[in-house]
């Protein structure tokens, strides 16, 4: 990962509590698909949530790209601050498939 600005530290509870904002459907809804949250030592965030976040079409296996366009156009609506990395997908843990994103917050 090269050229990537400097991140500000943020509080977990802060960083959770706006991760668990972004993953909800509909602000009328207290279910949020947020799985984890790890942070790292630049100070930069993955989020791993539950793939049916993305309501997808039949026969559609993985979300589009303007699905995650939109996903990521949504943190920056709730922060314009955060920096959300071009990389993306999903991941295994064992049994579990979770979809993952990383983001940081721009130190300046």
């Amino acid at each position: 990962m090269k050229d990537l600005p400097a991140f500000k530290a943020r509080s977990r509870d802060q960083v959770m509590a706006l991760v668990h904002r972004v993953l909800m459907l509909d602000s009328h809804s207290d279910h949020s698909y947020l799985h984890e949250l790890v942070e790292y030592g630049d100070h930069h965030f993955r989020v791993t949530f539950d793939p049916a976040y993305f309501i997808l079409q039949p026969g559609q296996t993985e979300p589009s790209k303007s699905q995650w366009s939109s996903l990521k156009k949504k943190f920056k609506r709730h922060d314009p601050n955060v920096f959300v990395f071009k990389d993306h997908g999903t991941i295994n843990t064992g049994s579990q498939r979770y979809s993952f994103m990383d983001f940081g917050f721009f130190a300046q």
